[in-house]
């Protein structure tokens, strides 16, 4: 049983209430009692945490202070020295550095010219040297065309012969292509040059040095309509070898190919007159 009276007074089911409450209180400094917080625990996780966690110091903060302070002062002068840079000159170095700049501005400009005219020079040089090198080359085809040592091809006429034939009359069908215009001839597989010549030779005709053999095939390149009429004209030499009992037969053709070249012999006996000799 429970004896419900106190010596003060009080009920005994407050006290044994009050007891049995001792468990979820604590006393207080001077007597008083305050609800008990469970501790919580300390896992890995939080550990890791508080271990990367920075604790900033107060060295740490006021060197951090201390440089943004300083970048401050330096931003502030360098602003005011851009702002005052010709600000506190003085009149005389204003004055040498205008004539400073506009020197400069003089060289640069002498030095441009010279640069552009340099320029024309060498485009004009260089067209002149162009020009130069492409009339050689023209100049060097063209003779050795004419000399002998380049094949040709262009309009022209054939002729062949057949039959007997003399250095004579070969000599004159020569004459009447030359007359005519023929720039390029060509009599068999030889080329005939500016110093060609026929020669008669136990019943065969010799073209330098080379025996002919029938039927004679002569190739030259020129105008058709000029060269054909000229070896058909009455009493010429393609006449003179019909008389003769030789058969010619003059062809007039768009493209003659003369493909017979002659390597030219260094001369012995002249030489280069000297220019402005007598």
């Amino acid at each position: 049983m429970v004896d419900e009276s106190v010596s003060d007074g009080e009920p005994r089911a407050a006290v044994a209430d009050a007891s049995a409450g001792a468990d979820e209180v604590r006393p207080r400094h001077g007597g008083a009692t305050e609800p008990q917080v469970p501790r919580r625990l300390d896992t890995p996780w939080r550990k890791l945490i508080r271990a990367l966690s920075p604790r900033p110091t107060r060295a740490q903060a006021l060197a951090g202070l201390l440089c943004a302070l300083v970048g401050f002062a330096l931003v502030v002068q360098v602003s005011q020295a851009q702002s005052d840079g010709l600000a506190n000159l003085r009149q005389s170095d204003l004055v040498r550095l205008l004539d400073e700049v506009t020197q400069r501005g003089d060289a640069l400009t002498q030095e441009q010219s010279d640069l552009k005219q340099q320029v024309d020079q060498l485009q004009t040089g260089s067209s002149s040297s162009q020009a130069a090198i492409t009339a050689a080359r023209e100049a060097a085809t063209t003779e050795g065309i004419l000399a002998g040592r380049l094949p040709a091809e262009g309009p022209g006429v054939r002729v062949t012969i057949t039959g007997t034939v003399t250095a004579a009359g070969m000599l004159n069908v020569l004459e009447e292509l030359r007359n005519a215009g023929a720039e390029v001839i060509q009599v068999n597989d030889e080329r005939i040059v500016v110093s060609s010549s026929f020669s008669d030779r136990d019943g065969s005709v010799i073209l330098d040095g080379t025996e002919l053999v029938e039927p004679y095939r002569w190739l030259a390149i020129g105008d058709a309509d000029t060269l054909q009429p000229a070896l058909e004209v009455p009493g010429g030499a393609t006449a003179a070898l019909r008389n003769a009992g030789a058969t010619v037969k003059i062809t007039a053709l768009e493209k003659v190919e003369i493909s017979a070249v002659r390597i030219p012999q260094l001369p012995q006996h002249a030489e280069t007159a000297p220019s402005g000799g007598s």
